[in-house]
């Protein structure tokens, strides 16, 4: 009985394992099939890499000499006949060298020609080359896959590291077989990582180029075959071009880090000359050869932005920086035709900006997400209240029509929002800026009338924030129009106001799905907090200030500035 149970246990276990890889297949096919097409892209080029290296056996030709000892033997596993540049022959078969003998001239032509020879392929080393780049593809979808990004990693991100990768694989491998660049040393010359690394950071972020810095360096040892400098070198510069840009705020910035890694390159091909004595002979030309990979690096990759931006939709922060420029057509017809919600974008987008800054997120994401967010609201401005001027239109119809109409400025501007080309990450904001809460007043509205209704008809169709980003653009949006209702909004009301707003987020789930934590709850309160009681501030009434409706106050006494009066502050001078 007991070996029946143990062995529908196992059966079970087996059952859920399959299910649990079968799940994540299915989950994750797209990225999987990518990497799959990635591998025998790269796999071909290592192909040809290998076909056209003077290998044997997995060593390189250089390793034997005439009269040495060999220390192993080696057979031929193709006939190669005789031609012109090497007059030798070779069967299949043939041992050409026997470990514990000398190697004969014979045999040494032998060994030069199976290494020449565009027919012998040295499978070993084939292998090998293959088994490490599947460890590397692997450690990248790892990579990717699970490390807490804090944003979403898109397909067309890994299909241009994909590709990018491959370029520069291809470069190394086939340029280290040419005359002009067969040094370690002026190898990398024409490595164009840099220029790979600093598209990367921009658009994508600096962990993403960090972390693809990494991987682009283990892809150059073994294109070079196993050569440590160009390792070094791309290692020490991808990472380089992945911080020098961490800050840029405009485009002339990019001029500067071309120079900065320009110089760079520089520095880290003299430290290697030295640490591994190399001549001083050729160093002058490889310098200058280095110091314009960097700079030509920086100037391509201005180039070639505009046009990845357009094409991978990505928010860059030179895009953000154009986006953020209230100036544009879009921000002057919100201004014009819903000017409340205009003022409200504006607040809300220095709330999300200030606590942005306190938790680590994309100030500048978020500041932009913020301006965005609600301009949906611009065909039917009159029907949200920060537009009307006395007037309520929902007044005129039932809570459900009211509703549907609330709801539809979010599914608007998104629409509106892909006609503008805006950034993924934007369209985000916009489509989860309410998540899918309940309309609470429509909905309370409705319940008097009918009991039974149903609160799902009055949520939101969107979906709770998925970036850190997003979530606290929700949040400044909830806490910024509830504060306006706030009475004499003194720092410790506004912290309990605020607090009350957060809890009910959490607990109707709709800060699930981001990564913010409770200490980046707290940080964003204070931000808010701070904010706000700078904006709502009491300012002091002067004795001679006039009011249109209730006429001069000129006999009016003690006007209170806080604890103070009026009074109090002219006794103090």
């Amino acid at each position: 009985m007991k070996k029946t149970n143990k062995t529908n246990d196992n059966q079970n276990s087996i059952q859920f394992m399959f299910r649990a890889f079968g799940g994540f297949i299915k989950k994750n096919y797209q990225l999987i099939l990518l990497f799959i097409l990635g591998f025998a892209a790269v796999s071909t080029v290592n192909f040809f890499n290998v076909a056209t290296s003077q290998t044997i056996a997995s060593f390189t030709l250089d390793d034997f000499e005439i009269d040495q000892i060999a220390d192993r033997t080696i057979y031929a596993n193709k006939s190669i006949p005789a031609d012109e540049d090497n007059p030798v022959s070779i069967e299949a078969g043939e041992k050409i060298i026997r470990k514990g003998f000398p190697i004969t001239s014979e045999s040494y032509a032998k060994l030069k020609k199976m290494a020449e020879s565009p027919v012998y392929l040295d499978f070993r080393a084939f292998a090998d080359s293959e088994l490490y780049l599947l460890l590397l593809a692997c450690v990248w979808f790892l990579l990717f896959k699970f490390l807490p990004f804090g944003r979403k990693i898109q397909m067309r991100e890994i299909i241009m590291q994909v590709l990018f990768f491959l370029l520069i694989y291809g470069v190394t491998a086939f340029g280290c077989k040419t005359h002009s660049f067969s040094s370690p040393y002026a190898l990398p010359i024409i490595i164009p990582a840099a220029l790979c690394v600093l598209l990367e950071a921009i658009l994508y972020g600096q962990l993403s180029a960090v972390l693809f810095s990494g991987l682009v360096a283990f892809g150059v040892l073994n294109a070079s075959q196993w050569q440590i400098v160009p390792f070094l070198y791309t290692l020490f510069s991808c990472i380089a071009s992945a911080n020098v840009v961490r800050k840029i705020e405009k485009r002339i910035d990019m001029v500067i880090a071309s120079l900065m890694l320009a110089l760079l390159n520089i520095v880290l091909m003299i430290l290697f000359t030295v640490v591994f004595n190399e001549s001083f002979s050729t160093i002058p030309k490889i310098l200058g050869g280095v110091a314009f990979n960097g700079f030509i690096s920086g100037i391509l990759a201005l180039g070639f932005l505009t046009p990845l931006e357009l094409i991978l939709n990505t928010a860059s922060v030179f895009r953000l920086m154009d986006l953020s420029d209230l100036n544009n057509p879009l921000m002057r017809k919100m201004m014009i035709t819903a000017s409340g919600t205009y003022s409200h974008s504006l607040m809300v987008a220095q709330l999300a900006e200030s606590a942005c800054r306190e938790i680590g997120a994309n100030p500048l994401v978020a500041r932009v997400g913020a301006y965005y967010h609600d301009i949906g609201k611009m065909d039917q401005s009159e029907y949200f209240v920060e537009n009307q001027t006395g007037v309520n239109k929902h007044d005129e119809i039932n809570p459900s029509l009211s509703v549907a109409v609330i709801k539809s400025h979010v599914k608007r501007g998104v629409e509106k929002g892909h006609q503008l080309h805006l950034p993924q990450q934007i369209l985000d904001i916009i489509a989860e800026h309410h998540g899918n809460s309940v309309i609470a007043y429509f909905y309370n509205e409705a319940k008097e009338k009918d009991p039974n209704v149903n609160p799902d008809d009055f949520a939101y169709n969107g979906t709770p924030p998925s970036t850190r980003e997003s979530a606290v653009v929700m949040l400044a949006d909830t806490v910024e129009a509830a504060c306006r209702t706030l009475d004499n909004p003194s720092i410790p009301r506004l912290d309990k106001f605020i607090q009350g707003l957060f809890n009910a987020k959490v607990e109707h789930k709709q800060l699930d799905n981001c990564d913010l934590t409770f200490r980046d709850m707290s940080k964003i309160k204070e931000a808010f907090v701070q904010l706000l009681a700078g904006y709502y501030h009491n300012r002091i009434e002067y004795p001679n200030q006039k009011d249109p409706d209730a006429g001069s106050l000129k006999g009016q006494k003690n006007v209170k500035l806080g604890e103070k009066t009026l009074n109090e502050v002219k006794n103090n001078g």
